[in-house]
């Protein structure tokens, strides 16, 4: 009986790897296979980001709020124009770009799925100049270019509803009531759980992508050592909550200082 089960159990897993959609995340080339789709995922991300942001309170600094809208602009740009050099011009579409500076004294920032980036005022103290912004916001926008939030879904899809695929759970088109309780149960509740609870290896990845589309934009990758730094002193000091689960200072920047000569290439400043 335990070796029926466990056949079944290992059929319903390669139905649903053999339904997904395999791709290869940006930069890196990582393969990654997904269950669920983008209009799913955008659907889903969508409607939780505007309930943010009609409970949010908009800073009141106009100097600063200019600032972020502007470095997430850069960023935005440099993104669009990689994906279109690189032969992924489909994927422009998936992205509505908007910038947001909210006031919230948390050390913090999250991008959603389609380009929606809030950044917490309480963050600006730690980063201190635009550059330094770029590397936060590249890191933040990298976890929606590399559709990591669809992944998480996914893994957790095959984990919770593995069996449900034999019913065609993973199939429905739209964003269906299984669907929806799955990003409850795989992301949590309200907008910022779409750029939190990644795994460790998905963290890496972000830092990654995020440092090179820093310098694409012209922003100086070096700079992320010093910022990493600072926001490894807040942490000591208890004052940040950004990253709290990724991976730990040291190694976040030893791992920038071995992306750094490939981030340098794609710098054009001085």
């Amino acid at each position: 009986m335990r070796s029926i089960k466990s056949f079944i159990v290992a059929a319903a897993a390669a139905l649903l790897v053999g339904c997904g959609t395999t791709t290869h995340v940006p930069v890196t080339g990582r393969k990654q296979n997904l269950l669920v789709s983008d209009q799913q995922i955008l659907s889903l991300s969508g409607q939780q980001y505007k309930e943010y942001m009609q409970k949010a309170k908009p800073s009141s600094n106009a100097a600063q709020t200019a600032m972020v809208k502007r470095v997430g602009q850069r960023l935005a740009t440099a993104v669009v124009n990689y994906l279109n050099a690189n032969g992924l011009g489909n994927e422009v579409a998936n992205y509505q770009w908007e910038f947001n500076l909210v006031e919230n004294k948390s050390v913090n920032a999250f991008c959603m799925p389609g380009g929606k980036i809030v950044v917490y005022d309480g963050l600006l103290p730690v980063t201190q100049d635009e550059a330094s912004l770029a590397i936060v916001l590249g890191h933040e926008i990298a976890h929606a270019v590399a559709k990591h939030s669809a992944e998480r879904m996914s893994n957790a899809y095959k984990q919770q509803y593995g069996m449900s695929i034999l019913s065609g759970v993973a199939s429905a088109a739209g964003v269906s009531s299984d669907l929806t309780q799955l990003g409850t149960a795989a992301l949590g509740v309200g907008a910022e759980a779409w750029s939190s609870g990644f795994s460790r290896s998905q963290e890496s990845e972000a830092d990654h992508i995020g440092l090179i589309f820093a310098a694409m934009a012209g922003y100086d990758p070096r700079v992320a050592v010093t910022f990493w730094q600072r926001m490894a002193a807040a942490s000591t000091g208890g004052g940040s909550s950004i990253f709290s689960d990724h991976p730990s200072d040291a190694k976040r920047i030893k791992q920038i200082q071995g992306w750094m000569p490939e981030a340098l290439k794609y710098y054009k400043g001085k």
